[in-house]
């Protein structure tokens, strides 16, 4: 005899719920999907819509100028020091007008916040201006440091589409603005402002000088003596450019290894700096009255002290060990 097949049973519970969720799977692979391109467009675009908003090419160089913080003539303001070289470095518009009750506000908070938790007017005094004066600082050097790591990451793709350019027969001027149409920010932007100022009088070794000064960037700086070499001494540009960017490359790949054999140190810093941190914030939660009963003796007061400056020291000594440069 044959014997009869199992019958398979058809599950519409479970069938609905695979269906279900490979609808709400699909939507937001769409929805992150149009995020991403929205928002490369908008990067690209960044400073053409700047173009949009201003007529001749004069209100276009002053306008963008003034979004990088720097004077009329195109040149970096030294009277504001580190802190203005720090802004323009990090690519942030800052307004005064609009960031600085920001700021105020903040710091306010932080007192309020630290005298309710210390009930020591002294203490919140001078913790609440340190964190509206450290705050921002921090965040433009953290800006400072991705912009500058995309711009590592550019260039040897926006000097290909420079040597490209050359080869196709296209003026060096045309291909400096190229750039700065199809790539986008932050080198996209640098590189349509050098294409800008070249239209309106500037010469290409005070173009991207320019560029050099407000980025502060070693490769760039490199790109820049490349173009001043072939400026006064004549040759290739375009083979100059290749061997630049072979060269930005190799430096990057470099920064890499680099990374990799310090990264051991850096998670070592991080751990050993992080745990005591941690446990105090535990301890605090836990069991307030932990270092709550004795916060308010002096001897505490100065060994809490003693070992946060000790600490202090140890991260220097850490950060001198890790950082290598090339």
């Amino acid at each position: 005899m044959v014997e009869a097949m199992p019958e398979i049973q058809f599950d519409a519970r479970l069938a609905v719920l695979i269906l279900i969720f490979a609808a709400v799977f699909t939507g937001v692979q769409a929805i992150t999907g149009l995020a991403r391109v929205g928002h490369a467009k908008r990067k690209v675009n960044k400073r053409l819509a700047t173009v949009e908003k201003t007529g001749s090419l004069e209100q276009l160089v002053g306008e963008l100028r003034k979004q990088r913080g720097l004077g009329a003539d195109g040149e970096v303001t030294r009277g504001l020091g580190w802190f203005n070289d720090l802004v323009i470095r990090s690519g942030v518009n800052v307004q005064l007008k609009k960031h600085l009750p920001m700021v105020l506000l903040g710091g306010a908070l932080a007192s309020a916040l630290v005298f309710l938790w210390t009930k020591n007017w002294m203490i919140a005094a001078g913790i609440g201006p340190a964190l509206a004066i450290i705050g921002p600082i921090m965040f433009l050097k953290l800006k400072a440091g991705a912009r500058a790591k995309a711009i590592g990451l550019q260039l040897p793709n926006a000097l290909e589409v420079i040597v490209r350019s050359l080869e196709a027969g296209h003026p060096v001027p045309t291909a400096i603005a190229l750039v700065g149409r199809e790539m986008p920010d932050p080198l996209g932007s640098e590189f349509g402002m050098a294409g800008d100022e070249i239209a309106y009088g500037a010469t290409l070794e005070q173009a991207i000088g320019r560029i050099a000064d407000r980025c502060r960037h070693p490769d760039i700086d490199l790109f820049a003596a490349t173009i001043r070499l072939q400026e006064k001494s004549g040759g290739n540009l375009t083979g100059l450019l290749k061997m630049n960017a072979k060269a930005v490359r190799e430096r990057h790949k470099m920064r890499l290894k680099i990374k990799a054999a310090s990264s051991e140190g850096r998670a070592s810093a991080i751990i050993l700096t992080s745990a005591p941190f941690g446990v105090l914030a535990i301890l605090t939660f836990a069991s307030p009255s932990f270092y709550g009963g004795v916060i308010h003796e002096r001897p505490v007061q100065i060994g809490l002290a003693v070992l946060g400056v000790w600490m202090f020291i140890g991260n220097m000594v850490m950060r001198k060990m890790i950082d290598m440069r090339i």
